[in-house]
């Protein structure tokens, strides 16, 4: 038979002791770990930058279907008032209430005509409206000289 190749070498394990040694101290060690901490902060700021826009649309997103949830909420609730409204101001219950609280059309004499002018910038006042007179001109053109 032929012999293996390596066959006359032979392996074992010896224990070694390396508790009595010492490392020594890399001078650039120090610089190295502070320039890995560095380029790690300069590419957690640039992973940063990159994801905030898009954060950010997300998040005004959900804000944009937060109000637009709440403005159909408020139509819904002006829709209903305007309903409400409508029946209340209806002539068969204004009709219905007039005749409860004995209510009636008011005669002639109950009218009063509002007097307004629009250099005075009101449009009703509240005052008896006073009918003019020829003695009132003559006494308004004598107190305006």
């Amino acid at each position: 038979m032929r012999a293996l190749p390596n066959d006359s070498i032979y392996f074992y394990s010896k224990r070694i002791d390396n508790s009595r040694i010492v490392r020594q101290a890399d001078p650039n060690s120090g610089s190295e770990c502070w320039a890995a901490v560095g380029a790690a902060g300069v590419l957690l700021m640039i992973g940063a930058s990159i994801i905030a826009p898009h954060v950010g649309s997300v998040l005004a997103g959900y804000k944009l279907e937060a109000l637009k949830q709440e403005r159909q909420t408020l139509l819904d609730q002006k829709r209903d008032l305007e309903v409400k409204e409508a029946g209340l101001l209806s002539p068969e219950r204004l009709n219905s209430l007039a005749k409860v609280h004995s209510l009636g059309s008011p005669v002639g004499d109950q009218v009063v005509h509002l007097d307004t002018t629009a250099a005075e910038g009101s449009f009703a006042r509240n005052e008896t409206p006073v009918v003019p007179t020829q003695a009132n001109l003559t006494l308004n053109k004598t107190s305006a000289q």
